[in-house]
């Protein structure tokens, strides 16, 4: 079972891009590639550290004449892969153990029902790690294993025929939830999606706010996905739900705004082909802890 590690890049981290890409072709007893996806960028800029350590006949490279968002870049990255497995590793992440391909590749190869592997997100510094990264509502123990119904984008692995049955990620989203329409999609395709808390990836500790789009595309995408991928009554009661909670949350009219906006822009605009899981699908959501309208 040939693993395909993809790394999607815009060239303005080569150092950690170095160490992304060379924790994974350090992996022990697996067969890896990696596709080092150039979002607009030359993806192995010249003079620079980079350049040398990605000279690997196991990295594959793709460049993109533009930024097309990340899961367009990821489709592109895996259009060019040709392992069972996918892993998508942020260009700033890492593995530390060489092992974890291997524990991978048997743990999908010991169960075909197994479509998603969220990992475990550690901060290299050694501090406390954040709750966004444990993808179930009881987040309070990261160490605990556990069926989820969405997963980390940056940190996971995933089997082709999930990924192929899902459609891939939602290209025009550009940015945020991506993972959670194809999450849906493949839990209604009859897979199933766990948080394990031994497969680890490393990560700095940053805050989703520091990009300027953060608050309108998290409002119009979330709207996107509801109107894609829900029976209306779940729909409308997903996106009332969140509403609330931004509003009583956010008070800041600088996050408030920009939400607003992009709660309106996805109702004016289209998010794609709708697909509505089938309530039986919701409730197995709802039997694993997360019902689809939060």
């Amino acid at each position: 079972m040939k693993l395909s590690v993809v790394v999607l890049t815009m060239g303005n981290r080569p150092v950690e891009l170095e160490r992304s890409v060379a924790s994974a072709l350090a992996q022990e007893n697996v067969d890896v590639e990696v596709v080092l996806v150039g979002n607009g960028v030359d993806p192995v800029p010249v003079d620079t550290p980079a350049a040398s350590a990605l000279a690997d006949e196991r990295v594959r490279t793709v460049q993109l004449p533009s930024n097309v968002g990340i899961p367009a870049g990821r489709n592109r990255g895996v259009e060019a892969s040709s392992g069972e497995l996918i892993l998508f590793l942020d260009d700033d992440g890492f593995y530390r153990s060489p092992r974890l391909g291997a524990y991978l590749r048997d743990r999908f190869a010991a169960d075909p029902g197994l479509g998603i592997v969220s990992f475990r997100v550690r901060d290299p510094e050694g501090g406390p790690g954040e709750r966004r990264h444990v993808p179930r509502l009881r987040a309070g123990d990261p160490e605990r294993s556990s069926a989820v119904t969405t997963f980390l984008g940056g940190a996971c692995a995933m089997r082709r025929t999930a990924f192929d049955a899902a459609g891939g990620l939602p290209e025009r989203f550009f940015y945020a939830h991506e993972e959670t329409d194809l999450a849906w999609q493949a839990l209604n395709a009859g897979f199933r999606i766990e948080y394990d808390a031994s497969a680890v990836m490393y990560h700095p500790a940053v805050l989703p706010t520091r990009h300027e789009m953060f608050y309108r595309y998290n409002a119009r995408n979330r709207v996107w996905l509801a109107k894609r991928n829900l029976p209306w009554p779940l729909a409308f009661t997903y996106v009332g739900v969140w509403l609330t909670l931004t509003v009583l949350r956010e008070r800041r009219p600088a996050a408030l705004k920009p939400w607003l906006r992009g709660f309106a822009e996805g109702w004016r605009t289209p998010g794609g082909a709708r697909r509505p899981i089938s309530w039986r699908t919701a409730w197995r959501m709802t039997r694993t802890g997360r019902p689809p309208i939060i």
